[in-house]
């Protein structure tokens, strides 16, 4: 497997580590519909929330928000509507994206946009 691929399942895993801390449930991990991939899919306060983790050493190239392009955007929003349509749920979603970064002494960092897109 390539390095980037085991930093963002390592990313992926540490997300959802944090994102359990702060009483989020993951309900499920890497749920692929036709090309797209959700990376975490949980419930929180009585909403179902989509989240797309990105990894970044660093923000010298900028912050994790801005790697989500429309294309990427419009592939989650496509996978999440197959999810809620399997699930059959009926209350309120959200599409949230969580960027761990490493900073230069190798500490993790977490930083996560709500509401981020729709």
């Amino acid at each position: 497997m390539a390095e980037h691929n085991e930093s963002g399942r390592l990313a992926e895993q540490l997300a959802a580590d944090w994102l359990i801390s702060k009483g989020y449930e993951v309900i499920t991990r890497n749920y692929r519909h036709g090309h797209a991939e959700i990376d975490l899919i949980c419930q929180h306060r009585g909403l179902l929330i989509f989240i797309e983790v990105k990894f970044r050493s660093g923000t010298g190239f900028g912050y994790a928000e801005e790697f989500v392009d429309s294309v990427k955007k419009k592939l989650l929003v496509k996978a999440a509507d197959q999810y809620i349509y399997e699930s059959d749920w009926k209350k309120d979603i959200r599409f949230d994206i969580v960027g761990v970064y490493r900073d230069r002494t190798g500490t993790i960092h977490f930083r996560q946009f709500e509401d981020a897109f729709y």
